[in-house]
């Protein structure tokens, strides 16, 4: 049998590095799927996946969702957040950063990664805790692949991916909304929110993510 230089399984968030060309496209890894009647979540300290909870409701993600490995969204994104949107105390939500992927093919599981390439994103608000989701496109992707910019993909699946997160925690006997999606942003901002979140991992991680 072949020798690998690691014969088990890597972190999904500490052990895989997520920078594969520059930054035009990103290693990510993926927790949920279009279809899944269930949230699944990296569980921290093993790596594997868990159910979070059952969808309580009729809304499911209508996209690939994960986050980037190597990221932490703790005081440079909550700092970041709290510039743009002039809201004191916001804080970090303290996981990797999410990150939404664009495909038009059926992809039926998740606990994979996937190369995407980032379009923009929602910075988004979580009961006082910065919370960005980025957007992105699976790499040559038939449909998205091609995109570039948060813009250019279609209104309706955004409008969809927003409803999403605006609605999926709702209680309909509590009609308190304590999510909030302040505003859209591109790709320039989006890269810059990542590399936030890589700094936030460092700091907190001890580790150093500077290419050799």
């Amino acid at each position: 049998m072949k020798k690998t230089s690691n014969p088990y399984k890597l972190h999904p968030w500490h052990g895989i590095d997520p920078e594969i060309d520059g930054e035009a496209a990103w290693r990510c890894y993926v927790e949920v799927v279009p279809g899944d009647a269930v949230k699944y979540e990296i569980d921290k300290t093993s790596g594997y996946l868990y159910i979070d909870r059952p969808n309580t409701y009729s809304n499911t993600m209508p996209v690939l969702y994960g986050f980037i490995p190597q990221t932490y969204c703790a005081e440079k994104v909550a700092d970041f957040c709290r510039q743009k949107t002039h809201q004191l105390g916001i804080v970090g939500d303290k996981d990797p950063l999410d990150i939404c992927i664009l495909t038009d093919r059926h992809i039926p599981r998740g606990d994979i990664l996937v190369q995407a390439i980032p379009v923009g994103g929602f910075r988004m608000i979580d009961r006082g805790e910065a919370d960005d989701k980025i957007i992105a496109v699976l790499k040559d992707d038939h449909s998205y692949g091609h995109l570039r910019s948060l813009k250019d993909c279609p209104l309706a699946l955004i409008k969809r991916i927003k409803h999403y997160f605006m609605t999926y925690k709702n209680d309909p006997d509590n009609s308190d909304i304590k999510v909030q999606i302040t505003d859209e942003y591109e790709r320039e901002e989006a890269l810059q929110i990542i590399k936030a979140s890589r700094l936030d991992y460092q700091q907190h991680f001890d580790i150093n993510l500077t290419k050799s």
